[in-house]
């Protein structure tokens, strides 16, 4: 879940761009806090970031994989839970303090007080504002899903869940993912 935190009045989407502030996004002309993270939470973004940076290293690929890293969307300020940024992206953007756009593969680790309408907005928004593949990891159900511009999959266990776009040949079994 997120709450509305006044941290500093008139604070604008340029002030969360030049300095974004921890564990905060920038929503709908207000900074707000991430908050409601569990242990499993944290445990599950820790592991898929180690999965999709151990990946991307013995590949070859390159890059950068990141957790609550800000970026703009068009419309807001967000920090997803787990990013990769692509070589050249990382060339062009990677002193910045927030990435100018979506990262091309981000997920949020939902938790049991968001709602599935907002979550389901918020991958939206980061594939409208340069995005190519969101990840919705569902600890509680044990669903992945994974988003594009050209549509959506479900994963569950004991299938394994895979990148569609970015990253190709990533993948890994739900229930290790889960664990």
């Amino acid at each position: 879940m997120i709450s509305v935190v006044a941290v500093k009045e008139n604070f604008s989407l340029e002030d969360f761009t030049a300095n974004p502030p921890d564990r905060m996004e920038w929503v709908d002309g207000q900074l707000v806090e991430k908050n409601d993270m569990t242990l499993r939470h944290g445990e599950i973004q820790l592991r898929l970031g180690r999965y999709w940076q151990d990946f991307q290293d013995s590949s070859g690929i390159g890059g950068k994989v990141y957790t609550d890293v800000p970026c703009r969307t068009h419309k807001q300020g967000r920090s997803p839970d787990v990013a990769y940024l692509t070589p050249e992206l990382v060339a062009q953007y990677g002193d910045a303090a927030t990435l100018p756009q979506s990262f091309p593969l981000c997920a949020e680790i939902v938790s049991p007080t968001d709602l599935a309408e907002n979550v389901l907005l918020k991958a939206q928004e980061y594939l409208e504002s340069g995005g190519e593949e969101v990840w919705l990891v569902y600890p509680e159900s044990a669903w992945v899903m994974v988003i594009t511009n050209e549509g959506g999959l479900m994963f569950t266990s004991p299938s394994k869940v895979s990148t569609q776009k970015v990253l190709p040949g990533f993948s890994v079994a739900v229930e290790e993912l889960l664990a």
